[in-house]
């Protein structure tokens, strides 16, 4: 191959490789950024009318994080890890005008839902619940085979006491009903536990919850 050549094709992958890190930048920048319409926030403060305004508010942070993970999967599936902020999805993606321009500007595509009994197999959901794992402990920079604490997806529906939410525990020992999903306990302290690729989430014995998944 002529060398001259080389170099540009070299400076034309860069560039492109540069272009592509600018618009996610872009895209990740807006989906912090957005403002979700009051009305929005206010079916979900009627769904849970024990929360407060502060603590609705959390559950939209905690969408802004779901949005972020699914933007960083590159077309993946990624499983929703909390009940709360599955119900705040439901609510926006019913604004359909407002979800398609949101997520065209957020992911570049649109989002759609996928219920968990939907998915092709067990198997997918899995490794949607695991990917959600790596990609929260990497966006709040906890360690996602040694947590200290628990990413705000897997840990809100435990603070706001959902109602048949979907509640993570650290330690498999210390949850009784780890994997009971009548009680709504899961471990998320072993989903990060690989045995294989160190790019990938390792499965848990103790069980993982999900309310579906976008892909």
């Amino acid at each position: 191959m002529d060398f001259s050549l080389l170099i540009l094709l070299v400076i034309m992958a860069a560039a492109i490789l540069w272009r592509y890190g600018l618009r996610r930048g872009h895209q990740l920048s807006f989906i912090e950024s957005f403002a979700f319409h009051p009305s929005i926030k206010k079916k979900v403060a009627n769904q849970y009318p024990h929360l407060n305004d502060e603590q609705i508010e959390l559950i939209f942070d905690g969408l802004r994080s779901y949005f972020h993970i699914c933007n960083k999967a590159n077309w993946r599936m990624v499983a929703m890890p909390s009940q709360a902020v599955d119900v705040a999805w439901h609510e926006f993606i019913i604004c359909t005008r407002a979800y398609e321009h949101f997520s065209k500007k957020a992911l570049g595509r649109f989002l759609h839902h996928t219920p968990t009994e939907a998915m092709t197999t067990p198997t997918h959901a899995e490794e949607g619940i695991k990917r959600a794992w790596r990609l929260s402990c990497m966006k709040e920079r906890i360690n996602p085979k040694a947590p200290e604490r628990l990413p705000l997806l897997f840990a809100i529906d435990g603070l706001l006491e959902i109602e048949n939410g979907f509640k993570y525990s650290l330690n498999c020992k210390s949850q009784l009903n780890a994997g009971n999903s009548s009680t709504g306990g899961y471990c998320a302290g072993d989903i990060g536990c690989s045995s294989g690729d160190a790019s990938s989430c390792g499965g848990s014995g103790c069980g993982s919850g999900g309310g579906g998944g976008g892909d």
